[in-house]
């Protein structure tokens, strides 16, 4: 019998867990638990005594964080490297969009869709219809790829005379700050 109620509570730990019942109701159902199997006699009462003890540190978050995650954190800044440039440069670049929601297992689809579609500005709309549509007929994907295993001259002369490689740079410091260069690696004979 004891084998019995050890394994119906992992299971109610379980579902717990796949529920995603908070800590503190997961707390209370867990201490109810234990006191229904003493009262039936399965367990002593006394077990209820160091669970609660165990489980208060963890629902209250001063002592758990005094406790419990400080010391955790001393223990892990010991053994982990510290944070380089780059990781410190992700970690400040600010929030994350839809994806967050999609890493995390419970994406919101609604969320999803309520976002507005990108549009293209007019600028950027002239640009994609007149020099990158000229570009990718100036491109010839075998040329590019088997004869010269480069860009021709003149294609190289063309891109940089409509600021091609300005797209990334941001308007104020005279770049064009555009979405347009995966349209251009899009293209049927991409030079991108």
């Amino acid at each position: 019998m004891m084998i019995l109620s050890i394994l119906a509570t992992v299971v109610l730990l379980g579902a717990l867990f796949y529920h995603r019942v908070s800590l503190f109701i997961s707390s209370l159902i867990l201490l109810a638990w234990t006191a229904a199997l003493g009262v039936a006699g399965l367990w002593s009462a006394w077990v209820l005594v160091p669970l609660a003890i165990i489980l208060v540190p963890f629902n209250f978050a001063p002592m758990r964080k005094s406790m419990i995650s400080a010391p955790v954190f001393r223990g892990f800044r010991k053994v982990m490297p510290p944070m380089s440039r780059t990781e410190k440069e992700a970690i400040d670049a600010g929030t994350t969009w839809w994806e967050g929601d999609l890493f995390q297992g419970k994406p919101d689809w609604k969320k999803l869709h309520n976002y507005p579609q990108p549009r293209l500005t007019a600028e950027e709309q002239a640009f994609l219809d007149g020099p990158v549509e000229e570009a990718c007929r100036m491109a010839n994907d075998f040329q590019i790829t088997h004869e010269l295993a480069d860009l021709p001259p003149e294609l190289w002369a063309y891109l940089k005379e409509h600021r091609f490689f300005a797209m990334i740079i941001k308007k104020s410091t005279a770049g064009w700050s555009s979405r347009l260069m995966p349209s251009l690696a899009c293209c049927k004979n991409s030079p991108a």
